[in-house]
């Protein structure tokens, strides 16, 4: 592992010696862009939020607030978290590796506004999520017949987990759940925050 370091260290010393000063100049501008532009993104997109389990965390994109409300106002809400269903839990290798592999294809799809209009899970979500409903529920399972069955998933016939399946454009706005503060009042002169910390 040493030598791999060390053969890093002598290679970007060597390109940094093979650059004129202005071409140094040039190439530190670009890449304390390049730093300055990644660090805005992770701000930006809450990056470091995506570490942990809180169900706010789906929140962060808008398309996700009306299976967080009804994630919050149904059964579930009381005694699990998004990731609870929605993720692995063979080890935390297999559980990262698929937050991080949904995640990327969650930030491509809202980013260039390729989203569905009903959200629905991927083929590789689909054996995770029932997976992890015969792990929570097992003991109720272990009487009825179609425990063993693989065809069919719980929630074809269980559709109260979500509810029922609507298209982005048309979900009442009653379903929104409060967002979390993102800071704007601290920004709003005169605001009642502002006025309160005179």
């Amino acid at each position: 592992m040493d030598y791999y370091i060390e053969a890093a260290i002598r290679f970007f010393s060597d390109v940094y010696q093979a650059l004129c000063g202005r071409r140094q100049i040039i190439l530190f501008i670009f890449l304390g862009i390049i730093g300055g532009l990644s660090v805005l993104l992770v701000r930006i997109s809450n990056a470091v939020s995506y570490l942990s389990d809180a169900p706010e965390t789906c929140m962060n994109c808008h398309v996700m607030t009306d299976a967080y409300a009804s994630w919050q106002r149904g059964s579930h809400g009381r005694v699990s978290v998004c990731n609870d269903c929605h993720v692995p839990h063979d080890n935390i290798v297999a559980k990262t590796a698929f937050k991080g592999r949904d995640g990327l294809r969650h930030s491509a799809a809202f980013t260039l506004r390729t989203e569905p209009q009903v959200l629905r899970l991927s083929k590789g979500a689909v054996p995770v999520v029932q997976a992890n409903c015969v792990r929570c529920h097992g003991k109720q399972l272990a009487m009825i017949r179609l425990a063993g069955v693989s065809e069919r998933p719980c929630w074809d016939c269980h559709t109260n987990i979500h509810g029922q399946a609507r298209s982005l454009s048309s979900s009442p706005q009653t379903l929104r759940p409060m967002l979390p503060d993102a800071g704007l009042h601290k920004k709003k002169k005169g605001s009642e925050h502002d006025q309160s910390a005179e």
